[in-house]
């Protein structure tokens, strides 16, 4: 009689370190919305798109960006959406209060079944929900900013020889200056 619980007990506690590992882990969702911020970031343009392998490239020819950005992009996503469901609930218990009173508004305005006991659940998707767009909208400025600051770098460093070894010489630090053009984006970009 001991043998079945000590399984299903062995079973159980195998099982709980892929459960909390799941939760890390993108869903196709945070792949196809870090997918979206990449190709956004990415941009159209020599100036964006060189920016965007210079910050994500990490193979010699900078081929594999992209990948690097989703893979990236999908963690973050991964954990704006957690933090965004642990605020949430903490801002659900503050508006909920602790009088009745505050408590048969906040069932008054959240629930949405007949006894309106589901009004917490509402109210934290809801919170959640509006964090996470919070998140996306700073990421979107963020790139804004980021393929701002690849236009004016390309400009900056010109088309002639001696104005490309000049932007060189002021923002790479290695030595043959590879590094300029990405510097100075992630520098004019901090500035916008």
């Amino acid at each position: 009689m001991h043998k079945p619980v000590l399984i299903i007990g062995l079973v159980g506690a195998l099982a709980l370190p892929a459960v909390a590992q799941a939760t890390d882990t993108p869903t196709a969702a945070d792949r196809q919305s870090a997918s979206e911020e990449c190709r956004f970031e990415r941009g159209s343009t020599a100036a964006t798109r060189e920016a965007f392998s210079a910050k994500y490239g990490t193979n010699k020819n900078k081929a594999n960006a992209f990948g690097k950005c989703v893979s990236a992009k999908a963690r973050e996503e991964v954990k704006e959406r957690e933090d965004a469901e642990g605020s949430a609930a903490q801002t659900c218990k503050t508006e909920r209060g602790t009088t009745a009173q505050s408590e048969a508004a906040f069932a008054q305005k959240y629930g949405t079944n007949k006894n309106k006991s589901n009004a917490f659940g509402k109210c934290v998707s809801a919170a959640a929900k509006q964090a996470n767009a919070a998140a996306d909208e700073r990421d979107h400025e963020s790139a804004k900013d980021r393929k701002s600051a690849a236009k004016q770098c390309a400009q900056e460093r010109g088309t002639s020889a001696a104005s490309r070894q000049a932007f060189a010489k002021k923002y790479g630090t290695n030595t043959n200056g590879r590094n300029a053009f990405g510097r100075c984006v992630s520098k004019v970009a901090k500035t916008l």
